[in-house]
């Protein structure tokens, strides 16, 4: 298996730019069953309460977007570009440090409006350029260690770093999204459901659904629970090197509780099935029932879902449509099968379907290999109760 194989040509048109006039005016492909619907079917977002029956267990995850991006000068003036990985406790961060010359351990980096591109703030004190009413005044990030591509940073000031974030940072957008974010996006890149902050960014799959969407889904009889898994950045770069297999991915911190494990065994018990709401939902799913039972956990998984990765929990994926030679991308066609899910992509740029972030949705079955598939990717030792340092990727490549 080569990375190769999973590599598309997508037109620039194909990426969505801007959400759609509602969350569930986007479109929807939907790769039923292969048994009894082998070619893909197309429809409006809302269309996916006829795939879904009474009885099924519908899993959302509530993980919300913090404005991790911010800007800071160095001592010399030089620009340094913030943006989060993860908040690791009220002063920490660990974060990427886009600069000319990297920032060294022990440096203080003193935050900044974001300047014009290319420029440097010169002459840099604790007082210049802020003013008195500014939220960034007495505050600064000490760089205390690096690890890989990442660093781990000491918030000092007022209240807590995320309060900091809140006050002074933005919703870190996608590169492919070619314009600033704005405040439409604090609300629009966030799920209705989004409860518990800590992703740098959104679980999309998600941003299709409003309110009266699943106040409908629930009255049709679906039950609906959520689990949380703070989305890193490092999910969405395309991978490197042909023998994946040897891949590890980042580790996402995430949380299933004994009440989603108990729902899951009601669904069981009456024949109804598990649908994941986007890849984060179903890597945590995946990531608690590696021992064919979904047990509660807590803690941090780096489980990496390839073609021949047997399945355990989730029996449908709700997703959008992601970077060729991705993890997510991968992820997918070991749900539902090489060969269709590259025809249908193929299929969904002929027919005009939006792409990533604020594109359009997919709707996938799983196949019957991944029922019965071969030898497992993973393994318990997948999951770890301890932070550990990130497999360092390109964190300016931001889908789900």
């Amino acid at each position: 298996m080569h990375l190769s194989d999973f590599s598309f040509d997508l037109p620039p048109e194909s990426i969505a730019q801007e959400p759609p006039l509602r969350r569930r005016d986007s479109r929807l492909m939907a790769l039923g069953d292969p048994a009894l619907s082998p070619a893909p079917s197309h429809h409006r977002f809302p269309a996916l309460l006829d795939y879904l029956a009474p009885g099924d267990l519908m899993v959302l995850n509530d993980t919300r977007v913090i404005q991790g991006r911010c800007f800071a000068a160095k001592p010399s003036g030089g620009r340094v570009e913030i943006m989060a990985e993860r908040i690791t406790g009220p002063k920490r961060l660990r974060a990427w440090l886009r600069s000319r010359r990297a920032p060294l351990p022990g440096m203080i980096l003193l935050p900044r409006e974001r300047p014009e591109e290319g420029a440097e703030v010169k002459g840099v004190d604790e007082d210049s350029a802020v003013s008195k009413d500014n939220p960034m005044r007495d505050c600064r990030f000490a760089v205390r260690a690096r690890q890989g591509e990442l660093f781990d940073l000491e918030y000092e000031g007022p209240g807590t770093v995320e309060d900091f974030l809140q006050a002074c940072g933005s919703i870190p957008l996608p590169p492919y999204i070619r314009r600033k974010a704005d405040s439409s996006d604090e609300e629009r890149y966030q799920t209705v459901y989004a409860r518990r902050p800590g992703a740098v960014a959104a679980p999309t799959a998600g941003l299709h659904f409003d309110e009266e969407m699943l106040e409908r889904i629930v009255r049709h009889g679906v039950e609906v629970e959520s689990l949380t898994l703070h989305v890193g950045a490092g999910t969405f770069a395309p991978l490197r090197g042909e023998d994946i297999e040897k891949r590890r991915l980042h580790r996402e911190w995430m949380e299933v509780s004994p009440e989603l494990c108990e729902a899951i065994a009601r669904t069981r018990a009456r024949g109804g099935r598990v649908v994941a709401i986007g890849t984060t939902t179903l890597r945590a799913l995946e990531s608690a029932s590696v021992s064919g039972e979904t047990k509660p956990m807590q803690g941090e998984s780096d489980l990496f879902i390839l073609p021949g990765y047997r399945f355990r929990c989730v029996d449908i994926l709700l997703t959008n449509f992601h970077l060729p030679r991705s993890s997510l991308l991968l992820l997918v066609c070991a749900f539902s099968g090489t060969r269709r899910v590259l025809d249908a992509y193929e299929e969904a740029i002929s027919l005009g379907y939006r792409f990533y972030s604020y594109g359009d949705a997919m709707l996938l079955f799983r196949s019957a290999g991944g029922l019965s598939g071969a030898a497992d990717s993973s393994s318990p030792s997948d999951i770890v109760d301890d932070p550990a340092e990130n497999i360092a990727t390109d964190p300016r490549i931001i889908e789900r």
